[in-house]
């Protein structure tokens, strides 16, 4: 199961925290995965390349960097805005959310959770 931890401050969207994988098929089969995977790598490099927003990523690569195992480095990204956000991440960030939503309500919570922490 992909569990999804999205951190927000009021209603703006902060960062997220995405870690495990759903299941739902094979490796290299999975569409709830693949479609998970594209909504988060697209919305941090649309955030990378439409805006100057500052922002710190643990993803796959770093992970390998601080020597944590290829398991851990796969299984886990995590996202979040180190300064104030502009109108256009707060908008990429929201069609992320409303993405996983629909997957969730599509494949059902045995593939994907999603849980919203104030911070």
């Amino acid at each position: 199961m992909i569990k999804v931890t999205i951190y927000r401050k009021k209603e703006q969207i902060r960062g997220f925290v995405m870690e495990g994988h759903a299941g739902y098929a094979k490796s290299g089969r999975d569409i709830v995965c693949a479609a998970v995977s594209v909504l988060a790598i697209n919305t941090v490099n649309g955030i990378e390349q439409f805006t100057e927003d500052a922002f710190e990523l643990d993803a796959p690569e770093s992970a390998q960097k601080k020597g944590l195992s290829k398991r851990a480095r796969e299984n886990r990204i995590a996202f979040r805005f180190t300064e104030e956000m502009s109108h256009e991440s707060e908008v990429l960030m929201q069609t992320m959310v409303l993405g996983l939503t629909e997957i969730q309500n599509q494949y059902g919570n045995s593939y994907l959770t999603l849980s919203f922490e104030e911070v």
